[in-house]
């Protein structure tokens, strides 16, 4: 069990780096400050949206920060229509997330996609504030569009590098 525990944790094939901490730093420090630029409410959304970004290198990033970012706009988009039409209710929440989840499966959407516009349905609806449902909608789109785009423009400008794997007599080979 310990075993099998400690192969889940410690990466043989692609350990962590300083490259790696230092990259996700910048990313995240960049998309945040930038949030701020824009004075951008809740600019947190950017550098969390930054970091799932950058996840992996780009040829997996860009699949799924594209999936992040639609879902992002149609979860704000049915959150505003919902309210404008419904009002905040626990009902109009529901059918909400049900009837978005059915024009996804329809359109043979990525679930992905589906997880994030239901997160931001959530963000949307159901978090109280004092500004109108429009606004916060726009900022939860603009604050996960430049993380996105930050985390995106790390990955294209500084790689990660594949790390070499573990000689047995000890230090790296490529």
């Amino acid at each position: 069990m310990i075993g099998q525990l400690s192969r889940l944790i410690v990466a043989r094939q692609n350990p962590s780096s300083l490259t790696n901490a230092i990259r996700t730093t910048v990313a995240a420090i960049a998309s945040y400050l930038v949030a701020r630029l824009f004075q951008l409410p809740e600019a947190y959304w950017a550098p969390l949206s930054a970091l799932i970004a950058l996840q992996s290198g780009l040829g997996a990033s860009l699949p799924i920060s594209m999936q992040y970012f639609v879902g992002t706009a149609i979860g704000a988009a049915v959150g505003t229509v919902t309210v404008a039409y419904f009002g905040v209710s626990v009902w109009a929440f529901g059918i909400a997330v049900f009837l978005m989840g059915l024009l996804f499966a329809v359109l043979r959407v990525q679930r992905n996609a589906y997880r994030y516009a239901s997160v931001t349905l959530v963000i949307v609806m159901l978090v109280t504030r004092s500004t109108s449902v429009s606004l916060i909608a726009i900022h939860r789109f603009f604050e996960v569009s430049l993380g996105l785009v930050v985390g995106l423009l790390v990955s294209q400008f500084w790689p990660e590098r594949a790390s070499g794997t573990l000689d047995p007599r000890g230090g790296t080979r490529p």
